[in-house]
């Protein structure tokens, strides 16, 4: 039994008693809703990320050589069947923004620790899993709300950072470059196409993608370019390079705004449409069993893992 899944035992049967309950201020024990992720018990824990050396089942923080005179720090971690001169496929993952909470107490932190569908979809095994960081208009720290600063909100640092650090990650831990997995949750869901799909160069990157809660050009946000007209000229670069794109079970930016969006795009893609059937704008879904869950792993097999 590895030392990953050995936490998850230890973890198990206290998640079980308190996942579908929870306790007002006054002491009063009430259940959670059956649409409410806490209804059902996790049997994924999220590892912590430590200051440490990386190795196999450890979540490690770490900078890219380039930047180890700034702030700037990502996520590494390797799976429990890692060893040196290995072959293993990547996720990489973007945060939702933060601090955030929702009225039924969701809460994202914007950091790069926060991130958990990287270990859901792995289950801490066969992928090199990296949480990337948003980075400052000047490249020396990360940001917690989009990428950049206000109000030009620059994506370039954040995707120069990206491509430097999937090479150097494969390189470095043996990621397999033709079987990469970019997924995000929220913000991260954006990120995928508006930094996944910034230029030819990182849209070659990608075997596959998740982006979670929210997608390019359903809806304009605060910063430039999130109109219609320059989200489409991203999705553009997309190709054949297929799309899991998943959210929660309400939210007017859901998956129904999202097939209308490309529709009109008049883009044609491999997208494939699911729904959590939770209602929750939480990541942590996919740290509990349930039928979307099911469906996303074998999307995941067939799609990243080539396991047909």
């Amino acid at each position: 039994m590895t030392t990953f899944t050995k936490s998850i035992t230890r973890l198990f049967s206290l998640a079980i008693l308190v996942a579908a309950i929870s306790v007002r201020a006054n002491g009063q024990v009430v259940p959670h809703p059956p649409s409410d992720i806490r209804s059902v018990a996790q049997d994924v824990v999220l590892p912590p990320m430590v200051h440490s050396l990386p190795a196999p089942g450890t979540r490690v923080r770490e900078t890219h050589p380039d930047y180890r005179q700034t702030e700037v720090y990502h996520a590494t971690y390797l799976p429990t069947d890692w060893h040196e001169g290995g072959e293993y496929p990547v996720i990489i993952e973007f945060a939702g923004n933060g601090p955030f909470r929702s009225p039924f107490g969701d809460e994202s932190t914007g950091l790069v620790e926060g991130s958990q569908m990287g270990i859901g979809i792995s289950r801490g095994e066969k992928f090199v899993w990296i949480c990337l960081p948003y980075l400052n208009n000047v490249g020396t720290k990360n940001v917690t709300q989009w990428w950049g600063n206000p109000t030009s909100y620059d994506p370039r640092p954040t995707v120069e950072y990206c491509k430097k650090t999937v090479d150097w990650i494969c390189k470095r831990y043996g990621g397999d470059r033709k079987r990469i997995l970019l997924v995000g949750f929220s913000r991260g869901a954006i990120a995928c196409n508006y930094l996944g799909l910034y230029d030819d160069e990182i849209a070659a990157l990608w075997k596959a993608m998740i982006p979670y809660s929210h997608y390019d050009g359903v809806r304009r946000w605060g910063y430039p370019k999130s109109d219609l007209v320059s989200a489409r000229l991203r999705l553009q670069r997309l190709g054949e390079t297929p799309q899991l794109i998943c959210h929660e079970a309400n939210g007017r930016s859901g998956l129904s705004a999202t097939e209308a969006y490309l529709q009109r795009t008049a883009i044609s893609g491999s997208f494939t449409f699911l729904s959590t059937s939770f209602r929750n704008h939480n990541d942590a879904w996919i740290l509990r069993p349930s039928p979307a869950r099911d469906k996303l792993d074998d999307w995941v097999r067939k799609h990243v893992l080539d396991d047909q």
